[in-house]
């Protein structure tokens, strides 16, 4: 069990969406809790929800995930002036939600920067403490994306697939060289955040639009029971035995269920208020 009181948790792209709301419960669960997003004044406010909660158990970082030297430079910092991090919650991440020829280069090479090799950077500058103490554990937001593709996904759906990969092969890697470190997988369908705005779900009993806070707080439950993996709702858990189907049959199922129909009217948040937090 990850007991949360007194321990350090470093939430990415804490600023909004289930980032926030993740970095709000680890606090309330006794834990000191540091945010970093690119978003310097949304961090702000967060920290003053968490005194709210827990006074002076938030700290806040603006850091740019896609930066290594940033990245490594802020995690020292972090280290320096708040202590070494027990919990790595890997959140940070963008959707375009476009058809791949509708993609620009830039947009293409952002979503892999923040989506996938955030993952590596932030890792690799948190780690070698965690090795060092025998202790940690490190979570990976990807997405029920991540298990299968998706109409007007083609990036994502693909940086997700990478979250998976990078997921299971960094707990079968830690179980090996540092047992004692902790890690969860996490793979929810669509998240009311905002940043899926217009998605449509046309199961909602079987695939329904999942709410922040509820999101949340499974997570943080997650972690306290070191649990390996995660899957929102539960019928997302199916999807690797469905794909034991030959691709016909498993494509026609995705029809039948709606998936590929999902983003037909997804528009996503205003563009001026597009930043990297968690999406699913």
């Amino acid at each position: 069990m990850t007991a949360l009181p007194g321990r350090i948790v470093l939430v990415t792209g804490a600023a909004g969406g289930i980032g926030r709301r993740m970095a709000l419960n680890a606090a309330r669960s006794g834990a000191t809790v540091v945010g970093w997003d690119i978003d310097g004044d949304r961090l702000d406010v967060l920290v003053k929800e968490i005194d709210d909660v827990a006074p002076g158990r938030g700290h806040s970082y603006v850091c740019d995930v896609t930066d290594p030297d940033v990245v490594a430079r802020t995690a020292k910092q972090v280290e320096t002036e708040v202590g070494p991090v027990d919990v790595l919650i890997l959140n940070a991440g963008v959707i375009n939600g476009k058809l791949i020829e509708e993609l620009s280069d830039a947009e293409i090479k952002k979503t892999f920067d923040v989506n996938v090799l955030g993952l590596y950077w932030c890792t690799r500058a948190f780690l070698p403490s965690m090795k060092e103490r025998r202790s940690g554990h490190i979570v990976t937001i990807a997405s029920a994306a991540g298990l299968l593709g998706v109409v007007r996904q083609v990036d994502y759906s693909a940086t997700k697939h990478a979250a998976v990969g990078f997921g299971e092969s960094l707990r079968v890697e830690l179980h090996r060289y540092a047992p004692d470190i902790k890690t969860t997988l996490v793979c929810p369908y669509y998240i009311n955040t905002g940043m899926f705005d217009g998605v449509k779900s046309k199961m909602s009993w079987l695939l329904p639009i999942l709410e922040e806070e509820d999101v949340a707080k499974k997570i943080i439950r997650a972690v306290e029971r070191d649990k390996y993996e995660l899957f929102m709702p539960w019928s997302v858990a199916t999807l690797p035995f469905l794909r034991g189907l030959p691709v016909r049959l498993f494509d026609k199922t995705m029809d039948i269920l709606g998936v590929h129909a999902s983003m037909d009217d997804f528009h996503g948040r205003v563009e001026e208020e597009k930043k990297p937090e968690s999406v699913s």
